[in-house]
């Protein structure tokens, strides 16, 4: 990667972990702005940038760092209740940016950001409530109940925030490298 790749990628993991700094507690998943940027990051950013760049969020934050919400790290979180959200992420933006250039080739830049996005966010949605059921021992609709619905409205606002932001920054990073992303 180059330094500029790099620095992108840092940038974006400082974002990720301020952004589950801010955590409300709402039962067993808190509600933080990690959608917003993980949709910032998943319009903004190449797919090995973006990809990349949510795996070391992961990495640093399992080896303890204090990355995750509520100021925690270590396996423990991963493995733990809500972690599969967590590793969703990852999942999530592989499956996003992949979809990416087939909807952008037959609907356009727009669609395709919305369209990785959400596939961002239903895949962590899917592994993070499978997750849940396994080891917080909750039956599939405690499960919906308790970790998706409240937050589709709210993490529906946050993305369209975070594809927004994303574009105005990925036409920013455009200009000053002279080529398209």
């Amino acid at each position: 990667m180059s330094s500029r790749e790099v620095t992108r990628c840092a940038v974006s993991i400082a974002l990720l972990a301020v952004s589950a700094w801010v955590s409300i507690p709402v039962g067993p998943v808190p509600v933080t702005l990690q959608t917003m940027v993980l949709a910032l990051i998943c319009t903004a950013l190449t797919a090995r940038e973006a990809v990349a760049s949510v795996a070391c969020y992961l990495l640093l934050g399992a080896v303890g760092l204090p990355l995750f919400s509520g100021m925690q790290g270590g396996l423990g979180v991963i493995a733990g209740p809500t972690g599969g959200y967590l590793w969703g992420f990852l999942a999530g933006m592989v499956a996003g940016k992949a979809l990416m250039p087939l909807v952008e080739k037959h609907a356009g830049r727009a669609a395709a950001d919305v369209a990785g996005a959400v596939v961002l966010l239903a895949v962590a949605y899917v592994l993070g409530t499978i997750q849940l059921m396994a080891i917080g021992t909750m039956g599939v609709a405690a499960a919906l109940l308790a970790a998706v619905v409240p937050f589709i409205v709210p993490d529906a606002v946050k993305l369209a925030v975070g594809i927004g932001v994303g574009a105005a920054v990925r036409r920013a990073l455009n200009a000053v490298s002279g080529t398209a992303r």
